[in-house]
């Protein structure tokens, strides 16, 4: 019984001019110009031809497995884990997480080839992308003031998907090396989070130079918002929440008229919608304080896995003046009148001014409130801080206080009212039975402002016509 063999096309040539030489219609220098071997290989293959015939022609290694194949067990238990406990990630996030987690180092090629033979799809369809042309990075991070330095802007996302609720991350991005500086999340895009990242961002690198940003109200004031009368007469619009921090801190603020304008920092949420929602889902976190416990010991490995060395080396960021208190910027700040009884007043809030040995009242002054990132409130007068304390609450506020708790009634023994009170030793003690029906029964409901008329007023007779 013959043994088949199988050649390919290359192999398929040398055996036909093999064939020819054999019967000489070639000659060893032909064939190997032919072939494009040396007359040595030639005469190397011809004696081979001769002996085993035309299996000597196929490759030596044709049915044996490569000693750097793939373990097909590695390749099951790869695949298992991209269908549970990595469902939905890319294969460049799979493969750095099969590294760090699993101890499992594989290319993104080996993954990607392992998840298609599963039929595993990719979890994002990507579209076809646009021509546009790639804008040159700033040479130094914190680069001189009219340039974009710290790309800001948040995201509203599904980001613990259906563990929890919606959260907006807020973030920036140094646009000379792609770094995150500071991100937080919020539960909706606010100042409060943008004071946040500020704050963050300057205790951790120092102050940039400038900012980048759209054209939210956070930061710029409405053009239908009306003047008030005190920015007409000045000629100017009072500052954002926002704006006044970066103002006090010497932060130069730039507008963008466009999303494509912060394209830097929109690709930054694309990438982190993908990667840091599947490291919130690996972590199970379904609260806001637990995905800010993951967000801050995320951040870290995306700077270094995406971060790049920016033209000049030495960073420009300006260090924090020793005589600036960024908790005192980073802030909210109102003003307010002081009343006859030195109160002041914030919306549900109240404190009492504690003026200093030898000062007077406050009354009618004009003061300022501060309600800082810890939600903590503190009172301030041409840059002093006024001591205070929480002030007593006015009885309109007591009594509403009090109509808010709820009523407990004592039940007494032996009336079927366990239900209401649970019965036991309390009804012991509980008042008569007439006393609980008096205030059990509902309460008359007030009178009507425009009581009805009798039947016998004039206006139900009828129209009687003069004559």
């Amino acid at each position: 019984m013959g043994v088949t063999v199988v050649l390919n096309g290359t192999e398929q040539q040398r055996l036909v001019v093999l064939n020819r030489v054999l019967v000489g219609d070639l000659t060893g220098a032909e064939a190997a110009a032919a072939l494009g071997r040396s007359v040595r290989q030639v005469r190397r293959m011809l004696a081979a031809y001769r002996k085993e015939g035309a299996a000597a022609l196929a490759h030596g290694n044709r049915g044996h497995a490569p000693a750097h194949a793939l373990d097909p067990a590695l390749g099951q238990r790869v695949t298992a884990l991209a269908q549970t406990r990595y469902a939905g990630l890319n294969d460049t996030h799979l493969s750095e997480l099969l590294a760090e987690e699993e101890g499992i180092i594989l290319s993104r090629h080996t993954v990607r080839r392992l998840r298609r033979a599963a039929g595993l799809e990719r979890p994002r369809q990507r579209r076809l992308p646009a021509h546009r042309r790639r804008r040159e990075r700033k040479p130094q991070a914190g680069y001189p003031a009219g340039v974009m330095l710290l790309q800001l802007d948040a995201s509203p996302h599904a980001w613990l998907e259906e563990r929890g609720p919606r959260l907006a991350l807020v973030a920036a991005i140094d646009d000379a090396t792609g770094t995150v500086p500071a991100a937080v999340f919020r539960e909706q895009e606010d100042a409060a989070g943008y004071l946040q990242l500020l704050y963050q961002v300057v205790m951790t690198v120092g102050v940039p130079e400038a900012v980048y940003h759209d054209r939210h109200g956070i930061f710029v004031r409405a053009p239908q918002e009306k003047e008030r009368l005190e920015e007409q007469l000045a000629g100017a619009r009072e500052p954002t929440q926002v704006g006044r921090a970066l103002r006090e801190l010497g932060i130069v603020s730039i507008m963008a008229h466009s999303p494509q304008a912060k394209g830097r920092i929109e690709r930054l949420f694309g990438t982190l919608q993908d990667r840091l929602v599947a490291e919130l889902h690996l972590a199970g976190a379904a609260t806001l304080a637990e995905a800010t416990a993951v967000l801050t010991a995320y951040l870290p490995h995306f700077n270094a896995r995406f971060a790049v060395p920016a033209t000049v080396a030495a960073p420009a960021w300006r260090p924090l003046d020793p005589q600036t208190d960024p908790w005192q910027i980073c802030c909210f700040r109102y003003t307010r009148t002081v009343g006859r009884d030195d109160t002041v007043r914030l919306g549900e809030h109240r404190l009492q001014l504690l003026p200093p040995r030898g000062h007077g009242p406050y009354t009618h002054c004009r003061v300022e409130v501060r309600e800082h990132l810890d939600g903590s409130l503190s009172v301030w007068q041409q840059g002093q801080r006024i001591a205070t304390q929480p002030a007593p609450l006015e009885a309109p506020r007591l009594r509403a206080r009090q109509s808010e708790r709820p009523l407990s009634i004592p039940t007494p023994t032996g009336v079927g009212m366990d239900r209401v009170s649970g019965g036991g030793a309390a009804g012991r003690d509980a008042p008569a039975h007439s006393a609980l029906a008096g205030l059990l029964t509902p309460p008359l409901s007030p009178p009507s402002p425009h009581p009805r008329p009798a039947p016998t007023h004039p206006w139900r007779s009828g129209f009687t016509k003069r004559g």
